[in-house]
């Protein structure tokens, strides 16, 4: 039943989501609301994220996180993107390094995605989640969602790396090319 949920999710507007789960028709709370809305030019802080765009938490419930996270990039115009990977991830460390260090391109891509991650571990696979998605080759892995939850990417993020670091302009081309202005045709 998750599964077709996720489907759901991801491949129509959530406010046509019809489950016995009830996640579409339940209210975003205010863990997962953006506490002020995000404008082009604003300066973005982690306090202004929802919890499931900052950390990988094996408690949490994927499938609630997808719901409020296309309802959020419906509200703003942007496009999900989703980060599979988890605390035990040594590149997923490297990668939330990495946008920390530029503060730029950190911006850009929370002004231009609602960020969703999903933690995959040891304690917690997420596996009906994770079974609705294509498959992943390594971790950190990515998807871009459009917010009527069509699935427009599958990215290895090892294509990020130069010389095996995070590069800047991958980064910035990869942001460019699938925000929400990018993908609306697709």
């Amino acid at each position: 039943m998750k599964k077709a949920l996720l489907s759901a999710v991801l491949s129509a507007l959530c406010v046509t989501l019809v489950s016995p789960l009830s996640y579409a028709s339940s209210k975003v709370s205010s863990e997962n609301a953006v506490k002020a809305p995000v404008e082009m030019n604003a300066v973005i802080t982690s306090e202004q994220l929802p919890l499931y765009s900052k950390i990988f938490d094996d408690q949490r419930d994927p499938f609630k996180d997808a719901v409020a996270a296309i309802e959020l990039a419906k509200k703003t115009d942007r496009n999900v993107l989703l980060k599979i990977g988890g605390n035990w991830c040594s590149w997923c460390k490297k990668m939330d390094a990495f946008l920390t260090e530029n503060p730029d391109i950190y911006q850009s891509l929370h002004s231009e995605f609602v960020l969703l991650k999903i933690n995959v571990s040891d304690s917690n696979e997420n596996t009906e989640f994770m079974n609705g998605l294509p498959p992943v080759l390594g971790y950190p892995h990515m998807y871009v969602s459009t917010s009527a939850g069509k699935m427009v990417l599958s990215k290895d993020t090892g294509e990020f790396l130069n010389s095996g670091e995070y590069s800047r302009e991958h980064w910035i081309t990869f942001i460019d090319q699938w925000k929400a202005d990018s993908t609306k045709n697709l």
